[in-house]
């Protein structure tokens, strides 16, 4: 185990088998209210601030997929998590997914919701003002806090993640792909996800990228669905 440089803040709700929400960049625990309330009925529901969001300090670790990825392992090593079933939003879904491709023993199953496995994945009309933003930022970052802060946020958009599909072989627990149908992920990404996993099922449902917090009852519908079959 790797010794945490920061304590990661977090809400938990709920008893019984472990289940970690992982927010989307630039969030907070609080995009998954809803989940939260909902799943917390079944489960022992554990919403976390990534490092450097919401009342998550950033530390001084690199502001990486991958170290989040890390943080996840101290945490749950750290709260003597053995095993969980991790849903991760965007950001949070590259998370999981770097997650799963270290540690699939601590792995009971996986949601994956609006997730990508390079920038390529995303749509370009909105990956372009991203890249553009992220530039400008980078030149003022020496100079401004908040500009720093904010190209390291756009620079996980535009320099991550990386995973190879055929990396995904490896992930052979159940595993939901989710998204929504104008999702700022292009379908044929979330379909290529979905088809390089072992032992997946995909679902696309109508709406954009947040669907779990615009149509949050046919979110927790079908998420509960999947949790409660023998997939």
């Amino acid at each position: 185990m790797s010794i945490m440089d920061i304590q990661l803040n977090f809400e938990e709700k709920g008893t019984g088998f472990p289940m970690i929400l992982l927010h989307g960049n630039g969030e907070n625990l609080e995009y998954f209210r809803n989940q939260i309330e909902y799943f917390s009925r079944f489960y022992r529901v554990i919403a976390i601030d990534t490092r450097g969001h919401g009342k998550s300090p950033r530390g001084e670790k690199p502001f990486t997929i991958t170290q989040f990825a890390e943080d996840l392992y101290d945490f749950m090593v750290l709260w003597d998590i053995q095993k969980a079933i991790i849903l991760g939003f965007s950001d949070g879904g590259n998370i999981a997914l770097n997650f799963a491709l270290k540690h699939l023993d601590m792995v009971e199953k996986l949601i994956l919701n609006g997730a990508n496995l390079t920038p390529e994945g995303v749509k370009r009309y909105v990956q372009i003002p991203i890249e553009i933003g992220y530039k400008i930022a980078s030149v003022f970052a020496k100079r401004s806090i908040n500009a720093k802060k904010n190209a390291e946020m756009l620079g996980l958009m535009v320099n991550e993640p990386n995973i190879k599909p055929e990396e995904l072989t490896k992930v052979n627990v159940p595993t939901l792909v989710i998204a929504g149908s104008k999702d700022m992920i292009k379908t044929s990404h979330t379909k290529l996800i979905y088809e390089s996993l072992p032992n997946a099922r995909l679902e696309i449902l109508e709406g954009d990228h947040f669907i779990a917090n615009k149509r949050a009852e046919e979110f927790n519908r079908v998420v509960h669905d999947f949790l409660n079959s023998n997939f």
